[in-house]
């Protein structure tokens, strides 16, 4: 299980899994799939598009690149 700090290696059109905190509820959260795109807002930059909504993408963002290590992640986290 890795988190991926080294966001740089990630590309547009990656497919990757993040943590999503329900904004309605905040003591819930769940492995949600996302896209890595490029960032609209800032060019040259990377995004998570996530809910219709772009996550400027950082190193101090959890990205994993597969659903077994999120949840992985997840269950230490949050279990």
């Amino acid at each position: 299980m890795e988190v991926n700090p080294e966001y740089v290696s990630q590309n547009p059109g990656d497919v990757v899994y993040v943590f999503y905190r329900n904004p309605h509820t905040q003591d819930v959260a769940n492995v949600q799939e996302a896209a890595v795109v490029n960032n609209p807002d800032n060019p040259g930059e990377l995004a998570i598009f996530l809910y219709e909504t772009y996550y400027p993408l950082t190193n101090e963002m959890a990205v994993y690149t597969s659903e077994a290590d999120a949840m992985k992640a997840y269950e230490q986290y949050f279990g």
